[in-house]
């Protein structure tokens, strides 16, 4: 089957080199029984790939099974791809079969393989490298004589850095890599598969199909297409549906690429690409409409930072009392100790209190050391207390000794 056919029979779009390259390296490795893992940005059509891969092998007259391993619970991934006996885990109620078991002699399809939990990432390591598995909650080997097609959105490579995805079977299941590149990296096939999704879903609809003038064919190939050909037919059957009549404009089309996807917003997804041909002032328009976008995001930021900043030194700016401290000769007593009988001599304190009235800059305010912010603390609360050291020592949470020892430190002459 050649490329063409390839592609009209299994829906895939596109005349870019790059859907050449995929075709191509579909058409090589369909006929083998080797792994293959398709690597893409969610929408590009991973699956389409997949079932083009069965649907030219020699397994094709076996059905192909079909998991998103990410769509599934972390405690049934393992009995939906080999299957459990009765009583296995709770709601257990009679032996259920397993994917594998299931496509024996034709293939499974395991789309978002890079959420695969990491239990069952060893068990189906074990199936790639033996063709053997077991029900969960039965010790009793089964043979299986299926096709691993695997598909991820995600570097697997930086995953198994991080350790989140196994080595081993990271390289087992990239026997055979197929890239899809996102759309944004094949411009000129977005007009033809646009035009292609117009007309099937006019026809779809009862409607009559829809053409683009020149200003949103240009601002289609200026977008970064975020969901790539799942969000380009998004568009199209919004046009189809909500437009009303033949001919779309920019300004019609522009309120449905949202560009919500990987995180993107409308103002970054849009304008990122710069588009073919010939600049006019239509062109400039466009381009000048996403910039406005991105300044006006911009400053709300901008102004959302300016205010919690104002806020933050508005509360820092609040008056509260400082003290300051006069070298006196001490002449106050706490009393007697309970580790010694000599009562123990306290400086006198004089505190001011100094209501603030503004703040300095950080680079002109000195912060105190630990040691005499811990001494004025102490002294504050002496001074507080009437020089009774039980009560200091209650109040700053140490006991009556700690407090001795810490004022046996304190050198009376620099308070």
């Amino acid at each position: 089957m050649d490329r063409q056919a390839v592609q009209e029979r299994f829906g895939i779009l596109g005349s870019s080199p790059g859907i050449h390259h995929v075709i191509d390296r579909l058409r090589q490795v369909a006929r083998t029984d080797i792994t293959v893992l398709i690597e893409g940005e969610s929408g590009t059509g991973k699956e389409l790939v997949a079932h083009a891969i069965h649907g030219i092998s020699m397994r094709r007259h076996r059905p192909i099974k079909i998991i998103n391993t990410g769509a599934i619970p972390e405690g049934l991934i393992e009995s939906e791809l080999f299957g459990a006996e009765k009583g296995a885990y709770t709601g257990a109620t009679e032996r259920r079969t397993g994917l594998f078991e299931e496509a024996d002699g034709g293939s499974v399809f395991l789309d978002e393989i890079g959420e695969m939990p990491a239990a069952a990432q060893v068990r189906l390591l074990r199936v790639l490298e033996s063709g053997m598995f077991n029900r969960v909650g039965s010790s009793k080997l089964q043979r299986t004589d299926t096709r691993v097609i695997a598909a991820t959105n995600k570097n697997l490579g930086q995953e198994v850095a991080a350790r989140r995805f196994r080595e081993d079977l990271y390289y087992r299941l990239s026997t055979v890599l197929i890239r899809i590149p996102p759309l944004r990296e094949r411009q000129e096939d977005i007009l033809p598969i646009l035009d292609s999704f117009l007309y099937t879903l006019a026809q779809k609809y009862n409607s009559p199909k829809r053409q683009l003038s020149p200003e949103a064919q240009r601002l289609m190939l200026s977008y970064n297409w975020p969901g790539n050909v799942r969000e380009l037919r998004n568009v199209a059957e919004q046009v189809v549906v909500l437009h009303r009549g033949k001919t779309v404009d920019a300004d019609a089309v522009r309120p449905f690429m949202r560009g919500v996807t990987s995180g993107s917003s409308a103002s970054t997804a849009l304008m990122k690409v710069p588009a073919k041909g010939p600049t006019d002032s239509s062109q400039e328009l466009a381009l000048i409409y996403g910039a406005l976008l991105d300044i006006r995001l911009g400053l709300r930021d901008l102004r959302r930072e300016v205010h919690e900043l104002a806020h933050r030194r508005e509360r820092a700016d609040l008056s509260y009392p400082s003290i300051s401290y006069k070298d006196e000769t001490p002449v106050a007593y706490l009393g007697k100790g309970s580790d010694d009988n000599q009562e123990t001599p306290v400086p006198q304190v004089s505190v001011e209190v100094v209501p603030r009235t503004g703040s300095a800059p950080d680079d002109e305010e000195e912060l105190p050391t630990l040691e005499a912010a811990e001494r004025k603390l102490i002294l504050r609360a002496l001074r507080k207390h009437g020089g009774n050291r039980r009560a200091t020592a209650a109040v700053l949470g140490i006991s009556p000794r700690t407090l001795y020892r810490k004022l046996s430190d304190i050198d009376v002459d620099k308070s």
